[in-house]
């Protein structure tokens, strides 16, 4: 059973929560997001705090109480601050070119990787490093989705050390063959 989920969340300042049958939307300094909640999870929205509880006794429908309370407090942690994630591209000759609602990736391959971003996240690159883009938005998971779709293209690699990885991601760099004696 969920422990957290039995605390009530505090909407911080800026930030409000309507319900409307089972769907609660946050309204917030960055925009709106809409969650529908599950049928076995009932919301309360008292003053400034978000109560969920449970409407089942089944084992299964627990672990839904607690999903809930999770994306309650990403969705209002979202319009509140919004969510970015950093992703560092290296290797010799690779690069990154955003033109309107489209990256460019140049990796390696004979061609160029062309994504289409999506329009709840905008992707930009760093002032003091080009090779360095920061995905943002209010919404965690279609940042977090676009964000693992870029370093798809190009995933780390140990032995070259050219890929696109998250800037706190740690890769092990492991030596090469050593040739026949």
């Amino acid at each position: 059973m969920s422990r957290l989920a039995k605390k009530p969340i505090t909407l911080p300042a800026g930030v409000t929560a309507t319900l409307e049958g089972s769907t609660l939307s946050f309204n917030g300094p960055k925009g709106k997001l809409d969650l529908a909640l599950s049928p076995a999870v009932s919301a309360a929205i008292e003053g400034n705090t978000v109560t969920l509880a449970s409407t089942s006794s089944e084992n299964d429908d627990f672990a839904q109480w607690g999903l809930m309370w999770s994306l309650v407090q990403s969705k209002m942690n979202g319009v509140a601050t919004g969510f970015t994630k950093s992703l560092e591209i290296q290797g010799v000759g690779y690069r990154s070119e955003i033109s309107g609602n489209k990256l460019t990736l140049a990796v390696g391959f004979s061609h160029k990787v062309v994504l289409e971003v999506p329009s709840d996240v905008s992707v930009s690159q760093d002032a003091q490093n080009a090779n360095i883009l920061i995905v943002s938005g209010i919404d965690a998971q279609a940042v977090g989705q676009f964000a693992g779709k870029i370093r798809a293209v190009k995933p780390p690699e140990p032995y070259k050390g050219k890929w696109i990885r998250y800037v706190d991601e740690y890769v092990r760099r492991k030596a090469g063959k050593t040739g026949a004696k």
